[in-house]
């Protein structure tokens, strides 16, 4: 029953990233979009699964904010040590312009738009452990988990096809990530049917990851956004945004 309904996930997921492609020169509006329902996966979704599978505290700290810091930290680190290396190289000294706003975005970089979908499809892999570890629980608690992880791979797939061709990745690159995205969920019920992750291990991670999507929405992908449209219509989608992803997680929570 978990495999059957981690396929509504695998559906769900290629329609978000349908979507995602089809806006065409809404490109604006698509990444306000995608920032919002980031930010709402983070704050309405993520944070609070974190700080309940894993109660312990670092110096008087969550640990799962601690977390939270980490991935929000480790992804800066990442991102501005690729933009000084390749400015050392010299590859946009004649373009001082693009060669400054390159450095300062990072959009640069095809291998972090890979990296950041690739985040997302673990994402998604654990979205399938849910769902196989909340029918193990009991079909009433499966049937509420599964509704919720099938309404916010919605925003996965947005999100993974977004993310992709944002850093300058080729459409198939972008497509076959968005492929294994939606696939993810199957796999991880099917998992499910050998072993399970310790909560305390998942709450780490989901706090790492957390922050990890806290710095695409803030760093990059608003900032993109706003750059060459800076409308209402922009702002109005990214609350738009979060905004449902507090609507699905409200009703199905």
């Amino acid at each position: 029953m978990a495999v059957i309904v981690a396929a509504g996930a695998f559906l769900m997921t290629l329609i978000g990233g349908v979507v995602a492609q089809r806006i065409g020169d809404r490109r604006h509006l698509v990444l306000g979009l995608a920032a919002g329902l980031m930010l709402g996966v983070v704050v309405f979704d993520l944070l609070p699964e974190a700080l309940s599978a894993q109660p312990h505290r670092i110096f008087h700290v969550p640990a799962a904010l601690v977390l939270l810091a980490s991935g929000f930290l480790a992804i800066h680190v990442v991102e501005r040590s690729v933009a000084i290396h390749r400015a050392h190289e010299g590859e946009y000294a004649s373009h001082e312009h693009s060669h400054a706003h390159a450095a300062a975005t990072g959009h640069d970089t095809p291998s972090l738009g890979v990296a950041a979908a690739g985040a997302l499809i673990v994402h998604s892999l654990l979205d399938g452990f849910a769902i196989g570890a909340a029918f193990q629980a009991g079909s009433g608690v499966g049937s509420v988990v599964a509704v919720a992880i099938i309404a916010h791979d919605f925003a996965d797939g947005f999100n993974t096809y977004t993310l992709t061709r944002l850093y300058g990745n080729e459409r198939r690159k972008a497509i076959a990530l968005l492929a294994c995205d939606a696939a993810a969920p199957v796999a991880g019920a099917a998992l499910t049917l050998a072993f399970t992750i310790p909560a305390g291990v998942l709450g780490l991670y989901l706090g790492f990851f957390a922050g990890f999507l806290l710095y695409l929405a803030t760093s990059d992908i608003l900032p993109e956004a706003h750059s060459s449209h800076p409308s209402r219509a922009t702002l109005l989608f990214t609350v738009a945004g979060a905004a449902f992803m507090l609507l699905v997680i409200g009703l199905t929570g």
